[in-house]
């Protein structure tokens, strides 16, 4: 129990630091170095723990070796550019949310809120079918509006403008998607069971994608 409750502490203190961090050193005119370790460090560590799993895991640590090399040759490069490695991250992160909901929609595919709807209240009626799509519809439009709404502040906004975008409103935006699509279900599907989310969650891990 403790140690669950020490994971979790872990968490929300990484979940609320990092941004806190990262917009410091985005407002800061003196953070170059700090910035620049803060920006790369998440991609080090991530591409670490998937070089460490790999099958090939000692010809991907040594890849990851010469990659610290060369970061460390021009480390001065990105101590001055640092907010653009920041940014790349918070693209990257919502494309393959953008991709991830997609590529569902593709002729011959499965929505993939159709798939959550399924895992929970199968068999799904023709209405609440075409309600999923479009779920599935909105959200990739949401990623897709996140990436360019990024891009442009990024590019034609301050810094720090950008951060407080980047680092304080994602999350509450995509919580506010959550919220607003419940209550559009309610409102259309008064008749479907509305579940947790985790139970979505749980379902939608525990049932194995339908061939098409």
């Amino acid at each position: 129990m403790a140690r669950r409750i020490a994971r979790w502490l872990g968490i929300a203190a990484l979940l609320i630091g990092y941004p806190l961090l990262a917009h410091y050193t985005n407002e800061s005119a003196h953070s170059g170095n700090l910035g620049a370790l803060v920006a790369i460090g998440p991609v080090v560590l991530i591409a670490l723990v998937l070089a460490w799993r790999s099958s090939r895991r000692i010809l991907m640590l040594g890849a990851l070796v010469l990659s610290c090399v060369v970061l460390w040759l021009e480390w001065p490069a990105l101590e001055r550019h640092f907010g653009l490695v920041y940014w790349l991250q918070n693209m990257a992160m919502q494309l393959i949310l953008l991709m991830t909901f997609a590529r569902t929609l593709i002729a011959g595919r499965q929505p993939l809120c159709t798939r959550f709807a399924e895992a929970m209240h199968a068999p799904l009626t023709p209405q609440h079918e075409i309600y999923t799509r479009q779920v599935t519809l909105a959200w990739s439009l949401f990623f897709a509006a996140m990436a360019l709404a990024s891009t442009l502040l990024f590019f034609l906004a301050p810094l720090a403008a950008w951060s407080v975008f980047a680092n304080f409103l994602t999350l509450p935006l995509v919580a506010l998607m959550f919220i607003v699509e419940y209550g559009v279900r309610r409102y259309r599907l008064p008749e479907m069971q509305h579940m947790h989310i985790l139970d979505a969650v749980r379902a939608f891990r525990n049932t194995p994608a339908r061939p098409r």
